[in-house]
């Protein structure tokens, strides 16, 4: 009998244990740990995606920036449970201002606690993440939240990297970076870094949520330098101007024009990627080393391959707009005198001011085409040219960008042009220089039916407020959607400007992306058969 009672005893109390945990009854929460930083995630009003690089400066100038994911780890020990008032800062993008015109707002901070705030953007082009560099989500990591590729803190010991090259060969996407910096001392790699990643469908990241690098590295990891020692001795050497072209044999083989850089002299050529060695080789040494020579592609710019008359090439925006080509032969690429430029000076001839020789048929018509020895005209020399009335109004203008917001001029200081599936187009993306916020940070879309233009109007797709954002790159095998929407980055750094340097962000590489539909933009897709890839 006591047994019993003691049993029906055990059940009265789990009854009421369960009865305690019934709704509106909770067991206590554990303690939160009082060290866990407070997280602020900052996101796209528009798409409700975390937007990287976005400042949150306290009332006494402590700043923070989000991580890739758009986040912040805030764990400043004095401000911990305290109501802090954040300003909030991002070019591109705008936080609503309060009475007295402040951008920002306060949050009650709290260890493990969290608050999500909203910015709305001002680019057409929308931030998705960081590239290269150290922390790219260290604040995702401090918060213990996953990050959507495999090295999100540290790759390769890359701090930071200077103007990509991409380019698809042996079935995987090629990346090639000019100077980078390392952990280890001030002074990095500075002749060339390399790394591969899986095609997207392939097994890569979708390139809305990053990019799986893997870096051609050292034995102890660190990033290979992929330029040996050449004859000129220089210690700094570039590529630009990716191409792929078939051997002898019929093997496509990966191709890049050089430059080297010395206080006394420099050199230009041709390089040829060994894949067994992960290296490049110098297969061409070009005769000319006047950095002024019009056939260098190897200081600046990108390729595309388009097919002309039945002919395939490779065109170089290494002169602000696409005027540099090579026919797509081996032959031709290492031949110094096989370059053409694209031009309106009479054959043979330069440009000289007043006394410019310009090319006209009988008729007196202006005659633009591709043409050996011959070098082509700038922007500015064809202003100039139009302004003596050497180049008439009613002739051809093929470098006369313009806003098509206000009509004022666009200067280009670089770019990069891709055939387009849906404007049915050639789609540039192209660096501005002296634009009205920052010397060298203004990003603008243009489209025209050829590589070589006319390129005539232009919208802005991204800004900032005196930093650099140099040397951008599309990515044509990441377009979706039928090419409406492109990817893009760039390099952004402090270079050229009196702005302190971004921390972690500086000198490293930004992901856009851009919806050609954007009625801001006033792109509209050609008509079928009015363009086509091929350009004659």
């Amino acid at each position: 009998m006591k047994a019993g009672r003691g049993k029906l005893a055990g059940l009265m109390a789990l009854v009421l244990l369960v009865s305690m945990m019934m709704p509106g009854m909770s067991l206590a929460k554990p303690a939160p740990d009082k060290n866990a930083p407070f997280m602020i995630k900052v996101v796209d009003s528009a798409t409700g995606r975390g937007i990287p690089l976005v400042e949150l400066r306290t009332t006494n100038s402590i700043s923070f920036y989000t991580d890739s994911a758009g986040v912040v780890a805030f764990d400043e020990p004095g401000l911990m449970n305290q109501r802090v008032f954040f300003h909030l800062a991002s070019d591109g993008y705008e936080y609503p201002k309060d009475g007295f015109g402040y951008n920002g707002t306060a949050v009650d901070v709290t260890p493990g606690g969290s608050a999500t705030l909203q910015m709305t953007r001002l680019n057409v082009a929308e931030r998705l993440y960081r590239v290269t560099g150290e922390g790219i989500y260290r604040d995702s990591a401090l918060l213990g939240l996953p990050a959507p590729i495999k090295e999100p803190l540290l790759n390769g010991q890359v701090m930071g990297q200077d103007s990509v090259q991409t380019i698809v060969y042996n079935n995987r996407l090629y990346w090639f970076w000019g100077d980078t910096d390392r952990p280890s001392y001030p002074l990095g790699n500075f002749r060339v870094t390399g790394a591969t990643s899986k095609l997207p469908g392939q097994g890569g990241l979708d390139p809305d949520a990053g990019v799986d690098l893997q870096y051609i590295t050292n034995d102890d990891g660190s990033v290979k330098s992929l330029v040996p020692p050449l004859p000129d001795g220089a210690n700094i050497a570039w590529v630009f101007g990716l191409m792929t072209v078939k051997d002898d044999k019929g093997k496509e083989r990966l191709l890049a024009p050089y430059s080297t850089h010395a206080p006394e002299t420099r050199a230009y050529g041709i390089l040829m990627f060994d894949d067994k060695k992960q290296q490049f080789e110098p297969v061409a040494d070009f005769p000319s080393k006047d950095m002024n020579d019009w056939r260098h592609a190897g200081e600046d710019g990108l390729a595309t391959y388009y097919e002309e008359n039945g002919k395939g090439y490779w065109v170089f925006t290494e002169h602000q707009f696409p005027n540099l080509r090579v026919e797509s032969k081996l032959s031709a690429v290492l031949d110094y005198t096989q370059w053409e430029s694209f031009t309106c000076l009479a054959p043979g001839s330069r440009y000289d001011g007043a006394n410019t020789k310009l090319d006209r048929d009988a008729d007196g018509r202006l005659v633009w085409g591709w043409k050996k020895n011959t070098p082509m005209i700038s922007q500015d020399q064809e202003k100039e040219l139009i302004g003596l009335g050497l180049i008439k109004n009613d002739d051809p203008h093929y470098y006369q960008l313009k806003s098509a917001a206000d009509g004022e001029e666009v200067q280009l200081a670089q770019s990069s042009v891709e055939w387009n599936d849906y404007l049915k187009q050639y789609v540039m993306i192209a660096q501005q220089k002296f634009g009205k916020t920052s010397l060298l940070g203004e990003l603008w879309v243009a489209a025209a039916p050829s590589p070589q233009g006319p390129w005539t109007k232009a919208a802005k797709i991204v800004t900032h407020n005196n930093y650099t954002f140099y040397n951008p790159a599309q990515h044509a095998v990441f377009a979706k959607n039928g090419g409406r929407t492109i990817y893009f980055e760039a390099t952004y750094t402090n270079t050229y400007t009196d702005h302190p340097p971004t921390p972690r962000y500086n000198y490293n590489q930004l992901m856009y992306k851009l919806d050609l539909a954007d009625p801001r933009l006033g792109l509209v897709p050609a008509q079928d058969g009015a363009n086509a890839k091929s350009s004659s």
